[in-house]
């Protein structure tokens, strides 16, 4: 089995703790525990007793009946056996994908998104036709481009909801349409769902509650701040599930004892939490909008409130030279747009904390001056 370099991941193992201004990431100002339970308003004895006396063998093996049920109240039609435990949502997309995809197998994966939704299915034998995005769309594929790729013996369309890097959501319209297409040759839809909404959340819909051959990923790194928890989850039919549990017992055992109790401890709480993102989103966007409005070497299609953005430099230089120099000579860490296959631009995230925001976005307008 032999698989690319995963591009964003090796970029950020090189240089994200080198990095002063880190305005690359994608996951919403992450948290501490001391924070969180700031925000909630508990006495911090109770969740420290329950993680110092809990036993610290193997606990539940696909995630603890308050984690599943936390989770499957996350949708309109799920039941908590539906719902299994992953490290992340990189975790739940490799069990998808080694559970369902065999050498052979023809697959459709949107273009650019997350670097695992095209190439595990060709490292396990498949053959991969991409869907592009297309910014002069907004980042949206086109629809027809997809009827003339469908086979008879397609076994899977993979999609990024919303995208990463470019934050772009796909509406519950034109989900249906994928669903009426997939539906016609019975083909599953796996979307990692980790990029939600927080101005409105009404917009998204999750693919398990349009298409009974339909897998949603998610974890609570992204839209939930808490990414060193490690822990995700796959939602799929009863049939579907019954097959990953086979699969899940050669990838990981389970999440971990106090990871499982932070994460129910997180989604019991997620009003709190969601109310923090939404608050710091919507003002990190409105910072980010004024700095693009004001800077004239960079455009952008501006996301709905998720926390990626894909910017675009107008520079005599590579994307991947010009983000290197720029943290070697600022401390300013972005992710080139060739680690996602589109050179020429830059996943920014614009989520981070807003003293690390501004100054990042200072520093590099004064670094982009050079090409004036």
């Amino acid at each position: 089995m032999k698989i690319a370099e995963f591009g964003v991941e090796s970029w950020l193992n090189q240089w994200e703790k080198s990095a002063k201004y880190d305005i690359s990431q994608s996951t919403i100002d992450s948290m501490t525990i001391t924070e969180l339970l700031k925000m909630t308003g508990d006495d911090p004895s109770v969740l420290y007793d329950q993680l110092s006396h809990v036993k610290m063998n193997y606990g539940w093996i696909e995630g603890s009946p308050e984690f599943k049920a936390q989770v499957s109240s996350l949708y309109d039609h799920v039941k908590p056996n539906q719902v299994l435990q992953t490290n992340g949502a990189t975790g739940a997309n490799y069990l998808a994908l080694y559970s369902l995809i065999e050498p052979g197998d023809h697959v459709i994966s949107e273009y650019s998104s997350y670097q695992q939704l095209y190439d595990i299915p060709r490292s396990l034998g498949a053959e991969v036709d991409f869907w592009h995005i297309h910014e002069a769309d907004n980042w949206y594929p086109d629809i027809n481009e997809l009827k003339r790729l469908i086979r008879p013996n397609t076994k899977m369309i993979c999609l990024n909801n919303a995208n990463n890097p470019t934050g772009t959501l796909l509406d519950k319209n034109f989900l249906q349409q994928v669903v009426a297409l997939a539906k016609t040759v019975g083909a599953y839809i796996l979307i990692d769902e980790v990029y939600q909404p927080l101005d409105h959340p009404e917009n998204f819909t999750s693919i398990v509650d349009l298409y009974d051959r339909g897998i949603a990923t998610n974890s609570l790194s992204k839209t939930y701040s808490f990414p060193g928890v490690r822990i995700g989850w796959t939602v799929a039919s009863d049939a579907v599930s019954d097959l990953f549990r086979k699969y899940r017992d050669y990838t990981m055992i389970c999440g971990g004892v106090w990871n499982d109790i932070l994460a129910v401890y997180i989604l019991q709480h997620k009003n709190v939490v969601l109310a923090r993102n939404r608050k710091l989103v919507l003002r990190n966007l409105e910072i980010f909008k004024n700095w693009v409005a004001s800077e004239p070497r960079v455009s952008v299609v501006l996301p709905q409130a998720v926390s990626t953005s894909c910017v675009k430099f107008d520079i005599p230089e590579t994307t991947e030279s010009f983000c290197l120099r720029l943290l070697k000579e600022t401390g300013v860490l972005l992710v080139p747009g060739e680690r996602f296959d589109l050179p020429g631009h830059a996943r920014l995230g614009y989520c981070t904390d807003e003293t690390t925001l501004r100054i990042g976005l200072k520093k590099l307008s004064q670094f982009l001056r050079q090409f004036d």
